[in-house]
Order: structure tokens, then C-alpha cells, then sequence
């Protein structure tokens, strides 16, 4: 118990945190004895008073008797056995309020909301903070009184003042006298009890056919069971009245007759009457009976979960324009950036091509980001960190796995909407970051950065690092080694550390190793999310840490929730369920899994540095009455927002789990007409994701597009909805994701109105495609596979356009590569080599400007000029050269320089000729082929 308290202790002092393990620590400790003190106390002293007020003793019956050698066994101990029984329930009753440290910090701290419940008129407030804290201490005293109840029970039984089995009076006057006392007790509280369960219909969770779980009073709450519960409670303080009249009255007549009649009372009146009117007033015209309350549902469910301002249009689903399809291809190449590279496919390849060592592993799904581009404008961007995995090591061992092998190295990057012109093999992904000291670092605006992640999503081992035992480094050419200079982890110099350590963590090395020294550290609770939890115990955090390059640090951020369960009429949802679609792994799991909550906010961001593991929280949403609360009990902890970075801020975006859960609830709550609400003729769901056959939810994609009411691109999330039991599409969702956008959060809504197909019905239609079928018949002869990407919906002048990139994996790459991109709109599927020429089949149009993201390679220039082939073939030599230069040790850069000018010089000399022979369409053609070339020069060379 030491140990594990002084390592937490050291732990949260090292990230500078102390004062949530000391407020934390403080309000349980004080929790534990107040309660812990008043249960000892209630039940020993009615032990005491039991024992005082026992009869004197007379001529024993059998019964007595036979009791009588207990009391003889006990008379000596007497004290003993009541100091250890009292202790024994004080330790028990410590322990449970212990943990209810929440509850009392949101009573003692709690901020109003500013909004009232229809029914009571009640700040929101006192539903989410007080209620629970009432709750407690009246189940607090419905066991002190129980436990008391049934020890003093037992003394009286013992010592006479109660009988069973012998002739006379079953109870003397004083036992009598103080049973109904305690008796008495119990039905006040349960008076109490029926009082508060009124305000507790508002937030109560029942089944309601129309809308499956439901929260708040529905009509036979409001009229029967609200009724009733008063009648009870009066019941109640009358038959507690009874009982305490025992002590002047010394009969059980009157308050037996009262306990009676309140039994009775709750089976008529709380049990039957309701039943009769939901059965006989509800029933036959529960539609117009239930109307008031579901608009109640509907207002406070839509306000608790932040859907209340979403914005709604009609959309047609089909063109109906002029402009034919030359306007539509035009159009097609500025309403989105399309995003080529999708995030949960292309893992494998990143891992064969940037892995670089055994050691080294990127998650099983990377993210999605923004980063300047060489235009110098926001690019989609899809990174992932190369962390360490221990399961490659070459030889496995306490010293290799804690001291030697202990962080990752660089952050990965390429272009979302692009693959590499330039790559062999063809369909990689354009590379802009590499992460690798000798590779570019700079080509996605990635810039300078530290390269080592010490705290990352994989990284769940302790390591010691700082001493004498050195750390392998990223090798190349040879072994290089490295020594931790940040400030992270807990000092293992003072041996007191080390002991509690080595017990903490089973491992009595950590106590005597030689490889531990002056300027040892340990590093350990090194995942992002685990680390944000414990700092902040009280946030709910997303599934989803993501890597940024911020301030030359690698900085994982972190989406974090306030939430509350006490929201009156908010509908209920299950966190865990709510997030989980065909993207959820163990990685992107939310850690509250079956938290059931009815309120949920994004009220903070927060960062931990992946190279010294330092925490930061960030206030994002400064209106929410929960965060503030929260801050109040945990003043400094949270930074204001005004502290949050513009590079920084760049970087953060919407949260995915917020977007489940709010577009879960959207699938009925977009209704707020009740009637139309009860009959669930409008209802949707999320549709399953075409591309993965396990059944789960399409997950939302980030993705750069423009909505009809935009004026321009936009980074956003997106969904697709179906209508209830349909295949064909039902509306659009998306949300404003970039948190530097003024609309930042703002939902859109499009309600399709024309039968337009839905996600499933157009991958059934791009899989019976003549030329798919020709393609996954040639693949398979290649002992290769398809591999479907993520199908992307966006609106588009009045009609839908689906674009789905699509993967071989197998044969000589057993890895996916981009080989073919399918796209519907309308009536038209087509399914061809590159976007470019998808989108110019579609439209039967070609368009002069390329579009956003065409993720196909392009075409290379023509051979057929002697000119052009002598120029690509100094082109070849000169970027050979200037591999060899970075090659060399230490590495050639006067040559590397000399190279890039002949590497340019020959590009230069191809599209000049290739212009002169094709004029303005090889110029067309040519030119992004002398940038994309040039620009993969840089960024191979570093």
C-alpha cells in the first residue's frame, strides 16, 4: 500500500500535477472518516444503548438459558467485541463513501446551468450535482439505520429485552420503546425516499415503444406515479410519527397498522393506479397522451448533446442543371479535395516502406491532419508515428526491453490526396515526411522537429532511461545510441525510490541493478490517453489521440469530455456503443466504455509531448457549467483558452466520438415534430460500411469538401444516413472541423427527397461493374487481392458524387497500393486508372485543370522525342548521383548541390522540348510532371 501510494504521489509531482492526487487523496480520506466515524457511531451507540436498557435478570426460561454461557463468553470481552464490530462497519461504510469523491465534488462545487426542467422548475444543476449527493446520504442512512437496527436487535435478543420462544411479554417497554425509534427512522427516510423519487422521474430511464430508451416523465409519471409518490411520502411521515409514539404509547398497535396500511398504499397507489391509467387513459390514444412530453424529450435531448442548432435544408439528390457536364466537371474539381489515402487501409504500406526497423510499428490506423503544402495552402494530410515494438527486438530481455529499446523514432506523412508519381512500386503513397534524419522533413510542412516519441499510443512497458545504460537511438550506417535528456519520469538515484518501485512494479532488479545510476529515471503510464485520465480523472477522453508536428515537438492531441447522466428528459446513450463503427479497435476504444450518460460537452483539448510526456489541459468550451465545476474543484488544472497556440490551434479539429454520438441521436432526433416523432416514419440509421463485411457502422471521414450553403473548402466530418430498414440514401451530415473556422461545430443536414442510392447499393453497383470484375480476375492471377478504400459522399450540384479508391494487395507487394479509382454519380459508375479520368468518364467531360487529389499516376511524358528521352535520361543519372552523395560518410553535400542542378537542368530541358512538340496540351500535361518530379527530388534527397 506504500509503495503504490508514494509512486502515485511521485508521479503526479512529476508532471506537476500534485494537487489532483492531493485534493483526490484528501476528499477520500476525509470521506472515509466522516462516514466511516458516523457508521461506527450510529451503530455502536445503539449497541450501547441496547445493552444499558436490558432487563434485569430473573428466573430464566429454557431460552435464556441456553443464551445465558454466550453472554458469560462475552461478558469479558465485552468492550472489545463492540470497538470491533463498530471498527468493522466503519472501515466498510469509509470505504463505499470513499468513492463516491465525484459526488461530493460536484455537490460542494456545483455551477447552475442556467436552464430549468419543464416539469419541477429546477435548475439542471440540481439534477446532475445534488440529486446524486441526496441519493447517497439517504442510501447512507438506510443502512446506518438498517445495520443498527438489526444489531440492537440482536443485544435486546441476547440480554432478555427480546423472546421467542418464552411464555409473557415478546419485548420489554424499553426494547420496544427503542426498536420503534429505529423502525420509525427507517420510514422517515423512506418518506424521504418517495420525496425525492418525484424530482427523480425527471431523469428516470424506461422503455417507450416510440422511441426505444427513454428519459423524463412520460404522461402516466406526470399523473399517476407523481401523484402518488406525494400520497406516499404524506403516508409515510405519519406512519414514522406512529412509530416514534411508541415511546410514550409502549404498543406496536398503531404503528404496525400505519406500516400496513403504507405497504398497501404502495402497491395500490404506486403500483396499480398507474398501471389502470396507462391501460385505460393512455392506451387508446397514447399519441396525442404522450405528444407534450416527447416535445419534451425532443427539446431537452437535442440541448444536452449540442444538436439543437443544427441547420437543415431539403437537397434534391439528383442534377437537375443546365450546365451539363462540362459545368459539373468544373464543379467536381473545387468542391472538395478528395481524399484518395484512407487512413485504415494503408497502415500495412506505410509499415513496409517506413518501418525501416523490426522494432518500429505504426498503429493499425493512422489520421488524418492538415499541413501547408508547397503552395503554401492546407493540404489532407495522413500521418502516423513510428513507435517502438518490443516484439521485434532482435533478442528479448529485462535490460533490452527497459534500458536499450525505449521510444520510437519520427512521425510519418503523406499527401491524402495524392500517391507518388515517381514511386516504384506505382499506387505508394507520396511520401512528405519521412521522420528519418536522412530523409526530407520539410515537403508536407512538417519542418524541423524532435524526432525520438518516448509517450505514444503503443508504448504501454516501463523504461529507465538517463543512466549509465544507454538507449539505441535510430540506427543507421552502424548502432547509435542515445541518453534521455528530458525532464520526464520519476528520479531513481534516492533508494527509497527504488524500493518502492521495485515492489510497485514486481520487479526486485529495480532495487540492485547496476545498470540504474545517478540521473536514472523511469518513465511509465506513457499512452496519451492514460495519462490525460489520470491527470484529470474526471474527463471522459476520446478514442482517438492523434500526432502533430507543433512547435519542432511531436504532440499528441487529445479530445477530453464532461458528461453528466442527471440532464432531465435528455435521452440516455451508451458511450462505448454510440462510438463504435467499422474504425474501432482496441487502439480507438472510448475508455468509459459503458458510461451512460445524457450530456455530453467537448469542454477541453489537451497535448502530451511525445518526447518529455509533459500534460497540457486546455478550456474549450467555456460555457459548460460541468467543466466549470469541475475546475472549481480542481483550480489551475485547466489553462484558459486564450493560451491555446495559433500553430497549435491549427492542428485541432472536431472529435470523432462527439460526431458518433451526436449523429447516433440524429438518426431520430432530427424530427421535432412529436407526432411524426412517435410514429418513426422519419427515422434513419447509419448505414453499414460497404467496404468492411463485419457488420459495423460506416465511420465518419475527415475530409477538405464544400457544402452547398459554403462559399469554399472546408475541413469537416462527414456522415451518411439511410432511411430506417432502407438501403437508399436518407440525408448527409456534416460538421465544420477545423477549430480555427468561425463555423467550427456548426452540423449540416441534408434531407434527401428524390430516391437517390444509398452507400450499400452503390458499392453493389461499382462490384458488378464489367471492368471490376475484369480487374479482380487479373489480380488473382497475380495471387493479388482487392482491397476496397473508404467510400467517400459528397454533395455536389444538387446530386451525389461517390468516390471509393481502390487497393491490390499481393503478389511481389504483399501490401496495399492505389491501382484504380471507382466513381458514381447519378446513373453513372465508372471505374478507371486514375481519379482524373474517373471523374472525366462520368461527366463525359475532360477538364483542363486537374482535379483535387488525383490519386492516380500520371501520365508520364512522351517518349517519342529523342530529345525529351536524353533529357529523362540525364534526369535518371543526375537523381542517382545525388543518392549517392547522401550515401556517403559523412555525407557529399557540395555534390549532392552539383546534382540538383543537373537534376533540374535536365527536367528543365524535357518539358521544353515536350511543349515545343505537344504545344498547349503537352504544356498542360508536362508541367505538373516537371513540379511533382522536381519536388520528389527534394524530398527523397533531405
Amino acid at each position: 500500500m506504500f509503495a503504490g501510494f508514494w509512486t502515485d504521489w511521485l508521479w503526479y509531482r512529476s508532471l506537476h500535477y500534485s494537487s489532483v492526487f492531493s485534493t483526490t487523496l484528501k476528499t477520500k480520506i476525509g470521506l472515509f472518516f466522516v462516514f466511516g466515524v458516523l457508521m461506527a457511531t450510529a451503530v455502536g451507540i445503539n449497541i450501547w444503548l441496547a445493552h444499558r436498557l436490558r432487563p434485569p435478570l430473573s428466573a430464566m426460561s429454557m431460552e435464556q438459558q441456553s443464551l445465558d454461557r454466550y453472554r458469560m463468553g462475552i461478558a469479558p470481552f465485552k468492550k472489545w467485541v463492540l470497538l470491533a464490530v463498530t471498527a468493522l462497519v466503519g472501515l466498510i461504510a469509509g470505504a463505499s463513501a470513499a468513492g463516491q469523491w465525484r459526488i461530493w465534488l460536484l455537490w460542494v462545487n456545483g455551477v447552475p446551468f442556467g436552464q430549468k426542467d419543464p416539469q419541477f422548475h429546477k435548475d439542471v444543476a440540481f439534477y446532475a450535482f445534488d440529486l446524486p449527493w441526496y441519493r447517497f446520504l439517504l442510501s447512507f442512512g438506510f443502512a446506518a439505520t438498517v445495520l443498527s437496527l438489526i444489531a440492537a436487535a440482536l443485544v435486546h435478543y441476547l440480554y432478555g429485552g427480546l423472546r421467542v420462544t418464552s411464555p409473557g411479554a415478546r419485548a420489554t417497554a424499553a426494547a420496544t420503546g427503542h426498536l420503534s425509534v429505529l423502525l420509525g427512522v427507517f420510514v422517515a427516510l423512506k418518506a424521504v425516499a418517495y420525496w425525492l423519487d418525484r424530482y427523480g422521474l425527471a431523469v428516470k430511464s424506461s422503455d417507450f415503444k416510440a422511441t426505444g430508451n427513454w428519459t423524463g416523465l412520460r404522461y402516466v409519471d406526470a399523473n399517476a406515479y407523481l401523484p402518488a409518490k406525494t400520497i406516499l411520502f404524506c403516508i409515510a411521515a405519519i406512519c414514522a410519527v406512529l412509530f416514534f409514539a411508541t415511546l410514550w404509547r409502549r404498543t406496536w398497535q398503531l404503528p404496525v397498522i400505519g406500516f400496513g396500511l403504507m405497504v398497501l398504499s404502495a402497491i395500490l397507489i404506486g403500483g396499480l393506479y398507474p398501471a389502470i391509467v396507462q391501460k385505460f387513459q393512455v392506451q387508446p390514444n397514447e399519441q396525442a397522451k404522450e405528444a407534450p412530453y416527447i416535445q419534451k424529450n425532443i427539446e431537452a435531448t437535442r440541448k444536452a448533446y449540442g444538436i439543437d442548432d443544427s441547420k437543415v435544408a431539403d437537397y434534391s439528390g439528383k442534377n437537375d442543371s443546365d450546365g451539363g457536364g462540362e459545368k459539373l466537371r468544373k464543379d467536381a474539381n473545387t468542391t472538395a479535395s478528395y481524399r484518395l489515402i484512407d487512413p485504415s487501409v494503408i497502415s500495412p504500406t506505410f509499415q513496409q516502406l517506413q518501418q525501416e526497423r523490426k522494432y518500429y510499428q505504426f498503429p493499425s490506423t493512422l489520421d488524418v491532419d492538415r499541413y501547408k503544402g508547397a503552395d503554401g495552402k492546407d493540404q489532407d494530410t495522413v500521418v502516423g508515428v513510428r513507435e517502438l515494438n518490443l516484439n521485434g527486438i532482435p533478442k528479448r530481455n529485462w535490460i533490452n526491453d527497459h534500458f536499450t529499446y525505449t521510444h520510437g523514432y519520427g512521425m510519418v506523412a503523406a499527401k491524402g490526396t495524392t500517391t507518388d508519381p515517381n514511386a516504384d512500386p506505382a499506387g505508394s503513397p507520396d511520401f512528405t515526411e519521412s521522420g528519418l534524419p536522412t530523409k526530407g522533413s520539410s515537403g508536407g510542412g512538417v519542418g524541423t522537429y524532435k524526432q525520438q516519441v518516448y509517450y505514444g499510443e503503443k508504448t504501454d512497458q516501463y523504461s529507465i532511461v538517463g543512466g549509465p545504460q544507454k538507449e539505441l537511438d535510430y540506427e543507421k550506417n552502424g548502432e547509435r545510441t542515445t541518453s534521455y535528456k528530458g525532464k520526464s519520469g520519476v528520479s531513481l538515484s534516492n533508494p527509497v525510490n527504488r524500493a518502492a518501485y521495485a515492489v510497485a512494479f514486481g520487479e526486485p532488479q529495480i532495487l540492485y541493478s547496476g545498470a540504474i545510476g545517478d540521473g536514472s529515471r523511469i518513465l511509465y503510464n506513457r499512452t496519451p490517453k492514460e495519462r490525460v485520465e489520470k491527470v484529470a480523472p474526471w474527463l471522459t477522453i476520446d478514442g482517438d489521440a492523434y500526432p502533430a508536428v507543433v512547435h519542432g515537438r511531436i504532440k499528441w492531441i487529445v479530445d477530453a469530455y464532461t458528461t453528466t447522466n442527471g440532464y432531465p428528459y435528455a435521452s440516455r446513450t451508451t458511450l462505448g456503443d454510440s462510438t463504435a463503427d467499422s474504425l474501432s479497435d482496441g487502439d480507438r476504444s472510448v475508455v468509459a466504455q459503458q458510461n451512460k450518460v445524457n450530456y455530453i460537452r467537448n469542454s477541453v483539448k489537451a497535448t502530451v509531448d511525445a518526447y518529455d510526456g509533459t500534460v497540457k489541459l486546455y478550456e474549450w468550451d467555456s460555457k459548460d457549467p460541468v467543466l466549470k465545476t469541475w475546475e472549481k474543484a480542481f483550480p489551475g488544472t485547466v489553462e484558459p483558452k486564450e493560451k491555446i497556440s495559433g500553430e497549435l490551434m491549427e492542428h485541432l479539429r472536431y472529435p470523432q466520438d462527439l460526431f458518433k454520438v451526436q449523429r447516433e441521436l440524429l438518426t431520430r432526433y432530427h424530427v421535432t415534430d412529436p407526432t411524426q416523432f412517435y410514429s418513426g416514419s422519419d427515422a434513419w440509421q447509419v448505414p453499414e460500411d460497404p467496404t468492411h463485411k463485419d457488420g459495423n457502422a460506416v465511420p465518419p471521414y475527415y475530409l477538405s469538401m464544400r457544402m452547398p450553403d459554403q462559399k469554399g473548402q472546408t475541413f469537416s466530418l462527414t456522415t451518411t444516413f439511410t432511411p430506417n430498414g432502407r438501403p437508399n440514401l436518407g440525408a448527409f451530415m456534416s460538421i465544420d472541423a477545423d477549430a480555427n473556422s468561425k463555423d467550427y461545430g456548426t452540423i449540416r443536414l441534408l434531407k434527401v427527397t428524390s430516391n437517390v442510392p444509398g452507400p450499400q447499393q452503390v458499392q453493389s453497383e461499382l462490384n458488378g461493374d464489367p471492368e471490376v470484375a475484369e480487374f479482380v480476375r487479373n489480380l488473382r492471377g497475380t495471387d493479388s487481392d482487392i482491397e476496397y478504400g473508404n467510400l467517400l459522399t459528397v454533395p455536389l450540384d444538387n446530386g451525389f458524387l461517390y468516390i471509393e479508391p481502390v487497393y491490390a494487395r499481393g503478389g511481389s507487394a504483399n501490401y496495399p497500393l492505389l491501382k484504380k479509382v471507382g466513381v458514381s454519380y447519378g446513373k453513372e459508375t465508372v471505374f478507371k486508372d486514375t481519379l482524373g479520368e474517373a471523374l472525366d468518364a462520368v461527366f463525359g467531360e475532360s477538364s483542363e485543370q486537374r482535379p483535387p487529389g488525383d490519386g492516380g499516376q500520371e501520365e508520364p511524358p512522351s517518349n517519342s522525342n529523342p530529345t525529351v528521352k536524353e533529357a529523362l535520361k540525364d534526369a535518371s543519372d543526375a537523381y542517382q548521383d545525388a543518392q549517392d552523395a547522401l550515401q556517403k560518410q559523412p555525407q557529399d553535400w557540395e555534390a549532392y548541390g552539383r546534382a540538383q542542378e543537373d537534376l533540374k537542368d535536365a527536367l528543365d530541358r524535357a518539358a521544353k522540348a515536350e511543349n515545343k512538340a505537344a504545344g498547349d496540351k503537352g504544356q498542360q500535361q508536362n508541367q505538373p510532371r516537371s513540379q511533382s518530379a522536381g519536388g520528389g527530388s527534394d524530398k527523397k534527397g533531405g
